[in-house]
């Protein structure tokens, strides 16, 4: 993973994103703040986090909710050290209500590869059970399952 250090090319950036989700549908807290610098900030939706103890308390509460949760993410734009995505995933609250949320996530990346900063806007869309498109086992989305512009999402 040394390789995918700033400055990004579409390949690199392309990788990135993918472990990104790769990460995020592990759903291991601990695990995914090791990507983050120690005092990276972000915004998600109204929340601002900051720190790596903040991330890990705050994806912790994230899964707690947002069950069976599977992350589709897709490379949208980069430059050296930045990159944008678009996402979708899909979950469920524990009365059994889906929902698809959408969004998108600017990133920025210190000389390590570390993420020091994360926007993200969401957007929740309820849906029935019937409308899911997401359907693989939990954890890493298998190579031949479509991604987003596949789907049309």
């Amino acid at each position: 993973m040394s390789s995918l250090v700033p400055p990004f090319t579409l390949e690199t950036a392309t990788r990135k994103v993918r472990l990104a989700e790769d990460g995020w549908n592990g759903r291991d807290p601990e695990r995914v703040s090791l990507v983050y610098t120690p005092d990276s900030r972000w915004r998600n939706r109204a929340e601002f986090v900051n720190g790596r103890a903040e991330i890990v308390a705050f994806l912790s509460r994230k899964w707690a909710k947002e069950l069976d949760y599977r992350l589709i993410k897709e490379i949208w734009a980069f430059t050296d050290d930045r990159i944008a995505v678009r996402f979708a995933y899909e979950w469920h609250d524990d009365s059994g209500n889906w929902f698809r949320s959408f969004g998108n996530e600017n990133w920025e990346f210190d000389a390590a590869g570390l993420m020091q900063r994360r926007f993200a806007c969401i957007n929740d869309l309820p849906i029935r059970e019937s409308e899911r498109r997401y359907h693989w086992p939990l954890g890493r989305r298998p190579d031949d399952h479509p991604g987003l512009s596949e789907l049309g999402l």
